[in-house]
């Protein structure tokens, strides 16, 4: 193998690492407290009204009881995370300025040629903070915002207070509160009316420390008659110790808009990755969420879509794939509150190795509401005889009115007769078992945006074929 030189480090380089170095020693150590909160706050020039909002979450958040369903948590020490890193002391407007570390970590996952070939924008936060954002001139001539949280608060002030904790509130779940009293990095996401935006918005989020949390806050608001793609990817090192994912996402799809929502999570094993997402759909609204879970030590993660309005419709197609020493908890939630509205939920998951994945899916239709129609599917393979796999699905009607509620689930083991066919056609066993893998998740996988996430695909491949063969 020949070794690729590395460039000698200048003056920047060193200036940048110290930098690092310096910023990493802020607020490393401190457990969560009002000092931590209230010191967060004023490194990041807040209003008093979040200040007031993050110190109220902390109280919620040490009132709440640990979740008392889904995976052990009893390993996860919020005492010994640290909650906030900032790797760097600017936000840099081009990618040559980002430091030579941080830098070579998003160019193995194509941060700079995704976004010169096939976004309209993307961010990248590493540790606690956004370390790069752009967006490109089509888009802002247009209006479009897409900004770093702390910046959105800032430049925009009444449309980020007016939306900001209404879609999750504070005391929604533990870890909703959590993520209030201490978040940083993120994004704001505006899309003017009637601006259709043809090319992703993606965010890459990168955690590279041990015993750390990561606590990004999205808010996206589609205004009336817009459209949007907004790609998440994340992922980490692995370490000895735990460290945590714990983020807010919060969508507003207002009248006729059209938003997806694509996630692919591809977490280290040391990582809890504890998340709330949650979108609401004005009057004839389309929100679609696909959503990719691979990795991760234990993942507690359920989309949620609240169809608010008329004519509303929801579309969540999942996948989740557990190995040896993961536990994936996830599913999918539609609340219907208007009546002419539609949802469909679609879950795929894998277990293998020893891996435990669990679904948990919610279709309610409130009182007094008509022409209501849902679908919830949940398909398993199970790979092996140490795996597990558990389905969980809820359904709760309240009207009696032209309501259209279906459910299908299935778990099964790999198909001996289409292993057969394939093998019997010059397959080797390990081919034939990852092409029937592929098969079971296609309904997902050609959701993806081909055209630009290659990594995706690759990563895909991997967990699929690549670990198979």
């Amino acid at each position: 193998m020949v070794k690729k030189k590395m460039p000698k480090k200048n003056f920047q380089d060193q200036k940048n690492k110290k930098n690092i170095s310096e910023s990493h020693e802020k607020i490393t150590h401190e457990k969560i407290s009002k000092k931590l909160i209230c010191q967060i706050s004023e490194q990041k020039n807040e209003p008093g009204w979040l200040t007031d909002f993050r110190l109220n979450s902390l109280d919620i958040f040490e009132s709440l009881p640990m979740p008392k369903f889904g995976p052990n948590l009893e390993d996860l020490d919020t005492n010994d995370i640290c909650f906030y890193l900032k790797p760097t002391d600017t936000q840099k407007k081009t990618w040559q300025d980002v430091p030579e570390k941080i830098k070579r970590t998003f160019d193995v996952i194509g941060v700079p040629h995704a976004e010169k070939e096939f976004l309209a924008g993307v961010g990248a936060q590493y540790d606690s903070e956004i370390i790069y954002k752009s967006l490109r001139e089509k888009w802002v001539d247009q209006g479009v915002v897409f900004l770093d949280i702390s910046d959105g608060l800032k430049s925009h002030k009444e449309i980020f207070k007016k939306y900001f904790g209404s879609v999750v509130p504070a005391n929604d779940n533990k870890f909703a509160a959590l993520n209030s009293a201490v978040f940083s990095g993120g994004s704001l996401i505006i899309v003017p009316k009637g601006v259709h935006i043809d090319m992703p918005l993606q965010a890459y989020f990168r955690v590279d420390a041990s015993k750390f949390g990561q606590f990004e806050r999205t808010l996206i608001i589609a205004e009336q008659d817009s459209s949007l793609h907004y790609v998440e990817g994340c992922s980490a090192p692995v370490y000895k110790s735990n460290s945590l994912h714990c983020a807010v996402v919060e969508v507003v799809a207002l009248e006729n808009a059209k938003m997806r929502y694509t996630t692919i999570q591809n977490w280290s094993e040391n990582i809890y990755n504890l998340v709330t997402k949650r979108a609401v759909a004005h009057k004839n609204a389309t929100v679609e969420w696909v959503d990719g879970n691979f990795g991760s030590k234990v993942t507690m993660k359920y989309p949620s879509i609240i169809l608010k309005e008329s004519g509303a419709k929801a579309q969540i197609i999942s996948i989740a794939v557990a190995k040896k020493d993961q536990v994936i908890d996830s599913g999918a939630k539609c609340i219907h509150l208007a009546e002419n509205t539609s949802s469909s939920i679609l879950s795929k998951s894998i277990s293998k190795d020893g891996g435990v994945s669990s679904f948990r899916g919610l279709i309610k239709v409130e009182a007094g509401i008509k022409n209501i129609k849902s679908k919830m599917q949940c398909n398993a393979i199970i790979l092996d005889n140490i795996s597990r796999s558990d389905a969980y699905p809820k359904i709760i009607v309240k009207s009696k009115d032209n309501v259209d509620i279906g459910h299908e689930a299935s778990v099964s083991k790999l198909d001996s007769q289409q292993l057969f066919y394939l093998m019997s056609r010059g397959f080797s066993e390990q081919k034939a078992r990852s092409m029937i893998v592929n098969g079971f998740i296609d309904v997902f996988v050609k959701e993806l945006p081909m055209e630009y996430a290659v990594e995706i695909n690759r990563l895909i491949n991997a967990d699929m074929e690549g670990k198979l063969d």
